[in-house]
């Protein structure tokens, strides 16, 4: 009966943080133990105005308090919304450039990210790719999963998703 229980709240933890309702208990609530002021933090959709348009059903990033959940990003060319030529090289700075502009119109930039996924099509491109990514964090990179995965949207050979913290 205790491991139905513990199944039952961790499970209600886990829809109440997916549907974007992150909760704290302030430092004054930490001395006295009073649960009764847990509180909402806000949630905004940050949408930069150079980024592709893919009339896809997602947000650039959400920003809830601090924390800004990065949507996966494909290299992209914000102007015409298509993959760019020339290999793993070119679409992963191109995604990353998209990245960092979800980022400044957040008020953050790449020393704010905490975690990072990267998906990759192939193995085979995996050293083209680090090369690239040490661009953007040369000293004390983020945190990093990187999964081969069997497709990607339009082909594309690489799709990155971070979460920054201010």
């Amino acid at each position: 009966m205790r491991h139905i229980a513990v199944t039952l709240v961790l499970s209600v933890a886990v829809a109440a943080a997916a549907v974007g309702f992150p909760w704290h208990v302030d430092a004054a609530d930490r001395q006295t133990g009073n649960p009764a002021s847990l509180t909402r933090t806000t949630r905004r959709v940050i949408r930069p105005d150079r980024f592709p348009n893919t009339g896809l059903p997602y947000s650039p990033a959400i920003l809830a308090g601090d924390t800004l959940y990065l949507s996966g990003q494909l290299g992209r060319d914000p102007a015409t919304a298509k993959l760019v030529p020339g290999g793993i090289e070119t679409e992963t700075r191109q995604a990353l450039a998209n990245l960092g502009e979800v980022l400044k119109t957040a008020g953050m930039n790449f020393g704010d990210v905490v975690s990072v996924t990267a998906f990759i099509s192939s193995f085979d491109d995996f050293p083209r790719f680090n090369a690239v990514y040490r661009e953007y964090f040369p000293a004390d990179p983020p945190a990093r999963a990187t999964v081969q995965v069997a497709g990607l949207n339009l082909g594309a050979r690489v799709e990155i998703q971070m979460i920054a913290v201010r």
